[in-house]
């Protein structure tokens, strides 16, 4: 069988084909230390042995197994499980949030119940949440993989899933609302892998893979399980919450396993530069990371090049970074940058970008210009996947005018899970999605600069909420991610705009100075009247992906200011 995704119909017919080889998977411990190693040769006998347990259970064809998304072994094995058997995986999220043990049995309750999962599989470690969450569903099985592969073992026929069955549903991070399971067919993601590696990474021999990033999300999933599978490429794996503790294990690893691809989201590079100490960045050999890739949230030039120049001493290159975009509804991928190009900034004039949607280059704009915004942009799209950039009223719009980003392609959803009013939604009758992002093209380029429903609208002019918190992370002791801007109704007469921003000092004095200080630049370089409010440490509400939540915030901003209110006139 050769080496090309393209000739594979299903994610099986994937993983039979990595099985021929002598490569695999290796997992570490949250201190960087070889754990296990699983050769897709075995991946393969277990996760065959476990499609036979799991139809005893008496699952039809089709019928949905949860899977917490832990970064184990067990995991991948129960997800290729239901590709041989037939069945639809369904990655939960596996991290308990801020939010606190009851909110995420909360979550996991309801992500069974639209799930209408019959089985429920997780580690000891998360198992509490299951038996809970599970409690009165009615599930043939819920618990540990350890439980599970106690059942008996007596062989069993099974019928891998064909290339137009659903290979699995992915929930979306809920950054927008509650999160909606994206149903993706054998055709689909076998179309995106191949985009990935023929045309995005440009797959060579000897790749190897390495990751952080969590299960749960479609750049872990798809970009960092399914492509090493598809690729018959050895990846190395550390759990998402041993890289937020230790985030220098990253490059500790790229170091040590030789990697020479491995994707982050902008959160990710910038937290890896911040803990690192003074000229610790030479210890490390990263002069064979080939591609650096950055996506799933919007890039800023500024943290690409903060982690370049602190690891330039170990041979990493910024050459590296491969910007992209894509999205769950897509399988993954939909555009790249060209690759050993590094990160395209594409700086504009601000003040007429906001005034009038277009992004004129800073050197077009005249002598009276504004002052500059910085976009990265994200490349081209991949071969088969067609963009457009459209109005309010559905009309085409040309390069450099911001827009709704429209795509279509042969790695789209069939549409959410149990839903068909959100389908209809952002799936249109011609076979477009509506992406929800906003966005303009430059010679067929991709530029995103935000989500739809987080831009701010302030007597007729656009504002990003991107200015806003940079504005704000400028300031010392306020790092980025430490600031979330959004708007709330302001007695009927307009929008009133919010930031809330992280603040670890405690003296009263500097508090007051910083709020006067951040407002005081918004309204002179931005012109906005702006209510800034400081926070506690690890305040701001994220998504399972940890990105941050704009409309949790808004809405949890909305609820407590509801609160306040019925107290005082009471």
């Amino acid at each position: 069988m050769k080496q090309r995704p393209g000739d594979f119909d299903s994610l099986a017919q994937a993983l039979d084909y990595a099985a021929l080889g002598d490569n695999g998977m290796s997992f570490y411990d949250g201190r960087g230390r070889l754990d296990r190693v699983l050769p897709y040769r075995e991946l393969r006998a277990d996760s065959q042995a476990t499609a036979g347990r799991l139809l005893r259970l008496g699952l039809k064809r089709g019928a949905r197994v949860s899977l917490l998304a832990e970064t184990i072994p067990e995991f991948i094995g129960a997800f290729f499980a239901c590709q041989y058997a037939g069945l639809i995986p369904v990655p939960l999220p596996a991290t308990v949030n801020l939010g606190g043990r009851d909110a995420f049995t909360e979550l996991l309750t309801r992500l069974l119940e639209k799930s209408n999962s019959e089985v429920c599989l997780a580690s000891e470690q998360f198992v509490e949440f299951v038996d809970i969450a599970a409690a009165g569903l009615g599930m043939r099985f819920a618990g540990t993989h350890a439980a599970f592969a106690e059942l008996e073992e007596d062989p069993v026929d099974v019928e891998s899933s064909g290339p137009s069955e659903i290979a699995y549903v992915q929930y979306t991070s809920g950054s927008t609302r509650f999160p909606r399971g994206a149903m993706v067919s054998q055709r689909a993601v076998m179309s995106n892998l191949t985009g990935i590696l023929k045309y995005g990474i440009k797959l060579q021999p000897d790749e190897c893979y390495m990751s952080w990033l969590p299960m749960y999300h479609d750049m872990g999933l798809i970009g960092k399980m399914l492509t090493p599978v598809a690729s018959q490429a050895p990846v190395h794996y550390l759990d998402a919450r041993a890289f937020a503790m230790r985030p220098r294990l990253w490059p500790e690893l790229m170091s040590r396993t030789g990697a020479t691809i491995s994707y982050g989201p902008p959160f990710g590079y910038e937290l890896c530069t911040r803990r690192l100490r003074p000229g610790e960045g030479a210890r490390f050999d990263l002069s064979r990371w080939r591609i650096a890739g950055v996506g799933a949230e919007m890039i800023r030039p500024d943290v690409l090049r903060r982690f370049a120049d602190a690891f330039a001493a170990g041979g990493f290159q910024s050459n590296a970074f491969m910007p992209s975009y894509g999205m769950a509804e897509a399988t993954l991928a939909l555009s790249f940058a060209p690759l050993r190009e590094g990160y395209s900034v594409d700086t504009i004039d601000r003040d007429h970008f906001s005034e009038s949607g277009e992004a004129i280059r800073l050197e077009d704009a005249g002598p009276n210009h504004g002052p500059p915004r910085l976009f990265v942009d994200c490349g081209l799209p991949l071969p088969g996947c067609h963009l457009e950039i459209r109005d309010e009223s559905g009309e085409v719009l040309p390069d450099r005018r911001v827009g709704t980003i429209f795509v279509r392609g042969p790695s789209l959803m069939e549409g959410y899970l149990d839903d068909p009013e959100a389908s209809a939604e952002v799936l249109c009758e011609d076979g477009w999605l509506d992406t929800g992002d906003l966005g303009y093209q430059r010679d067929g380029r991709l530029v995103i600069t935000g989500r739809r429903k987080d831009l701010i609208i302030v007597n007729g002019r656009n504002i990003w909420p991107q200015d806003l918190e940079y504005l704000a992370e400028r300031q010392p002791g306020v790092r980025s991610g430490d600031a979330l801007a959004f708007s709330v109704p302001d007695d009927g007469v307009g929008e009133r705009v919010i930031l809330l921003v992280q603040c670890r000092e405690r003296d009263a004095n500097k508090r007051l100075t910083l709020r006067k200080t951040i407002r005081s630049q918004i309204s002179v370089e931005l012109g906005v009247d702006c209510m800034v409010e400081l926070v506690g440490a690890h305040a701001l509400p994220r998504t399972s992906s940890g990105k941050l939540s704009r409309s949790r915030a808004r809405a949890d901003y909305l609820a407590s200011k509801e609160s306040a209110d019925i107290a005082a006139s009471s």
